[in-house]
């Protein structure tokens, strides 16, 4: 029984001179032809000057057919595996005369003619096996009927085919410059500078071209094609065919998936629903990027990882056809992080320390002597940061911190303390930290919960304004300042004087109020009021109150912008 594939091929094939030929370059219906895909897509010929994309199915043989009329014709065969190595082989058969029986009804010299190519194997021009963009091409080939065979053994898989008589006007793939390596230009921890030489297909030729800059992990791609089926994996099952009589019988949902997830044989009659096939199977995860950046040939590519290998390929894509050309790709390992330098503590020592948006420091503690207890006081600033402590390798402690916090810790003989400060989203973190092993008088004060200061709208005066603070259990020292601001001050620039570990020896002593003691046993009296004389009339002042601890560290509360009454 003759496949199909071979009575398509006689449908097509010419009979006679005035017959219908198979579609060449000098046909007048070509670009009707090339615009109708499905012609090609079904017939196994391949059309003179356009590229075709098709299928393989694993170890199923396809067979593609190209007729060159007239001898010492050029002639370049173009074939692009995505994603898996293929088998091609090129062969020419000699095209046989025409029948003698044109027109005359009888059918014997077509049949002997069918029977007579189907038994010849034909000359073998070029062969190839391997995942590489190879070509086949000859300045002069003789007329006849060219076979393309080719085989996928290791997956499913798609491929593209070109093949033209007029190669040296078409050049439908860009040039390559006469140096066609990436370099890396510029290596970071995060970035990697790339640069190549441009493609002579814009300077000389003048087509419309774009590269596009291609990253993974895994391996350089040897063509576009290979990188868009690597993107588009999970939509591979909705580009498979219909199976059809001149198919090979196939499970249709697992097309394009690799072959180590084919629980059964492929079977026509039992195949699961395309439904069902989607559900069954999770869309891979796809670690890849695909920037196309217009003409330019340099560009840094960023967001990476540290101490990480990245694998780095360029494609010059023709924008007219949308053909593409791939540049000798490259690989380079990212520079690592900087080794983070680790802070001494020193026993009963404040130590101011500044971390990083969304960066890190690392603090260690060992004490000298034999130890019961551990603790850490901390004063976070500005906004909370993040502290984790290790003692010999065991996590003890991991908590956010804001404002002032305090935390005991059982103590080991010899035991060594790592303490990780962490910044968050927001900005910068500025803390000063104290561990001590005798925590007899504290070094930071106490402070209440709320830590604002109310000004009574009623009491305020042209010269004059009432404030009150809250306390704490333990008497301490509260300083009080003020600083006229211009109408205009906005809670922006109230939010940059908010650093609480900035104490009042920064201040001017004009700006000095008063300082005073007060503490209650009684944390519902543990008020103080205080009313600012000398004010001006329709001014606005910042008004600051910093407590300072027996160690002589201070905090100061929010601040809080009060303004004088204009008339009285």
């Amino acid at each position: 029984m003759v496949p199909l594939h071979w009575c398509l091929l006689w449908l097509l094939f010419p009979l006679s001179s005035r017959t219908q030929k198979l579609p060449t370059r000098d046909e007048e219906l070509f670009q009707m032809q090339i615009r109708d895909k499905a012609f090609f897509h079904d017939s196994s010929v391949i059309p003179d000057g356009a590229e075709i994309s098709s299928y393989l199915f694993r170890d199923t043989p396809k067979r593609y057919f190209f007729v060159v009329e007239e001898d010492n014709t050029p002639l370049s065969v173009t074939v692009t595996p995505c994603d898996a190595p293929l088998e091609w082989k090129l062969s020419l058969q000699e095209l046989p005369e025409d029948t003698s029986g044109e027109g005359s009804g009888d059918l014997e010299p077509l049949e002997q003619q069918k029977q007579q190519i189907i038994n010849e194997e034909g000359t073998e021009l070029f062969s190839y096996k391997g995942n590489d963009v190879e070509y086949f091409i000859s300045s002069s080939s003789p007329s006849g009927l060219y076979q393309l065979d080719l085989l996928s053994t290791e997956k499913d898989t798609h491929f593209k085919v070109y093949a033209t008589t007029t190669p040296e006007s078409d050049q439908p793939y860009p040039e390559l410059p006469y140096d066609p390596r990436v370099d890396v230009t510029s290596l970071g921890r995060t970035t990697v500078t790339l640069a190549w030489k441009p493609s002579p297909t814009a300077s000389l030729l003048k087509q419309p071209i774009q590269y596009c800059v291609v990253i993974n992990k895994e391996h350089n791609f040897k063509s576009l094609c290979a990188v868009e089926a690597k993107l588009s994996a999970d939509d591979a099952f909705m580009m498979a065919p219909k199976p059809g009589l001149d198919f090979s019988p196939f499970d249709f949902a697992h097309f394009g998936f690799p072959s180590d997830n084919l629980g059964k044989e492929r079977s026509f009659q039992a195949k699961p629903s395309p439904k069902l096939g989607r559900h069954v199977y999770s869309r891979p995860k796809v670690d890849i990027q695909k920037i196309c950046i217009g003409n330019k040939n340099i560009f840094t590519v960023s967001d990476l990882k540290p101490d990480t290998q990245y694998y780095f390929d360029v494609f010059v894509v023709n924008i007219n056809s949308n053909m593409s050309t791939a540049y000798v790709g490259t690989f380079a390992r990212t520079k690592e992080e900087a080794k983070q330098k680790t802070v001494e503590l020193k026993d009963g020592k404040i130590t101011d320390v500044f971390v990083k948006r969304k960066g890190a420091k690392f603090l260690r503690f060992a004490p000298v002597s034999s130890h019961q207890k551990v603790t850490f006081f901390i004063h976070s600033c500005l906004d909370a940061v993040q502290i984790q402590v290790r003692r010999d390798g065991k996590l003890l402690l991991s908590q956010n911190v804001e404002g002032i916090q305090q935390f005991q810790l059982r103590g080991k003989p010899k035991a060594k303390y790592l303490i990780r400060l962490k910044g968050n989203k927001k900005g910068a973190s500025m803390l000063k930290i104290l561990a001590t092993t005798r925590p007899t008088k504290q070094s930071f004060p106490s402070l209440p919960e709320d830590t604002r200061i109310k000004a009574f709208d009623k009491l305020r005066t042209c010269s004059s304004a009432t404030v009150a603070w809250l306390g704490t259990q333990e008497r301490n020292k509260f300083c009080i300042y003020k600083k006229e601001v211009d109408d205009n001050y906005n809670e922006d620039q109230k939010k940059r004087e908010q650093n609480q570990c900035l104490g009042p020896d920064i201040r001017k002593k004009s700006e000095k109020v008063l300082c005073k003691y007060f503490h209650s046993q009684n944390l519902q009296k543990a008020v103080t009021t205080e009313t600012i004389k000398g004010l001006q009339p329709g001014k606005s002042y910042l008004l600051d109150v910093y407590v300072i601890g027996h160690g002589g560290h201070s905090v100061k509360y929010q601040s809080k912008v009060v303004k004088t009454r204009k008339f009285c």
